[in-house]
């Protein structure tokens, strides 16, 4: 997930209640690998650690709150959605993560032509832009970000079923 050879997901590293194991490991990563600038701070945004089955379940419904799936579209990445993200919500995603993109902003869009072989998602919105590939953890935190994003009820059920 960090260097993008594999798709985002939510991943949690869930613990025995009271274990310390991945605890323990994610100080390691923090201690010897962050310290020494082998990895960005922000590659700590790429799991979860716990011990609570229900914060793993929370974790997992979080990420998939708004966010959908991704995918590149030539030099285009993007993210596609269950719900229109207000404009507003858009100009702050521009303001906060302009860091990893190439050139451009974020836009909100619709599937491109290119995207016609997965007709199970061409009806929802989408989030494109130019994303510079190399800072991961920050894509997370932008997808973090989109799932946090004040969308009411409608705009979910709205996209949720093609046609309607």
């Amino acid at each position: 997930v960090q260097t993008g050879k594999s798709e985002m997901v939510p991943l949690v590293m869930l613990d025995v209640p009271g274990g310390t194991y991945w605890r323990e490991w994610e100080g390691f990563v923090n201690d010897h690998l962050v310290r020494r600038g082998l990895i960005a701070p922000e590659d700590l945004s790429l799991f979860t650690v716990t011990d609570s089955i229900d914060a793993a379940i929370g974790e997992i419904e979080r990420f998939y709150r708004v966010y959908h799936s991704s995918r590149y579209v030539h030099d285009a990445l993007i993210l596609r959605l269950t719900a229109h993200l207000p404009p507003e919500t858009v100009e702050a995603l521009n303001d906060s993560f302009s860091d990893i993109l190439t050139d451009g902003r974020i836009e909100s869009g619709h599937a491109l032509p290119e995207e016609a072989n997965e007709p199970q998602t061409f009806h929802l919105p989408r989030l494109v832009f130019r994303f510079n590939r190399k800072r991961f953890g920050r894509l997370r935190q932008l997808i973090d970000a989109v799932n946090r994003a004040p969308v009411t009820p409608e705009a979910h059920h709205a996209v949720r079923t093609p046609g309607g």
